[in-house]
């Protein structure tokens, strides 16, 4: 789904790392000498709350600085959020990807998506198994590299590594690496 201009918009509940995820994103393509932009949205600043958080990357300058209205992506990290969110706000022909046990046709039923990308992924099973927390951001990464083609899973790993290193034990980067490795392989779609 390479284009001139990406236009990727998160929804989440705040603690998620929807915003992390973001920015871990425009940051990935910033180090393949993209332009991009990576900007949260909240609403009541507190934990659990709905909060979109919105990405661009492309290959030229880019020249708009306003919320993203007619994503090229949405990732849902939360499947809570489908019956009080309009996640597919503006999404006309893209892809959307969303945390949850449920197969992509059961998702696309529930949406009433007739067009574009539906794909679904256990980023909270992932992020159990692999971080041994609830926080699905990095395994939706995987994910969202292996859709969209935006960046290969090696260039999304060396960046966890040299962006996660400054901070993070090893231990916590290699949990980090397997999770955004099990997401790209296992994520289903159609």
């Amino acid at each position: 789904m390479q284009q001139q201009l990406t236009e990727i918009r998160w929804h989440a509940r705040a603690g998620q790392g929807a915003v992390t995820a973001a920015k871990l994103v425009a940051e990935t393509a910033l180090e393949l000498d993209r332009y991009i932009q990576a900007m949260p949205e909240y609403g009541p600043e507190r934990m659990g709350a709905p909060i979109q958080a919105f990405t661009r990357i492309s290959e030229d300058p880019i020249e708009i600085h306003n919320n993203i209205e007619f994503p090229d992506v949405v990732v849902v990290l939360d499947e809570t959020l489908l019956p009080i969110v309009d996640v597919t706000r503006g999404l006309t022909d893209g892809i959307i990807i969303v945390n949850t046990c449920s197969a992509p046709s059961v998702v696309r039923a529930a949406l009433g998506l007739p067009h574009g990308t539906v794909a679904t992924i256990d980023a909270t099973g992932i992020s159990l198994d692999t971080l041994k927390r609830d926080m699905p951001n990095t395994p939706m990464i995987g994910a969202l590299a292996k859709l969209t083609g935006l960046f290969t899973l090696d260039q999304v790993c060396a960046h966890l590594a040299k962006t996660f290193g400054k901070k993070f034990s090893q231990e916590v980067i290699d949990a980090n690496i397997a999770a955004v490795t099990r997401a790209y392989e296992e994520v289903q779609s159609s």
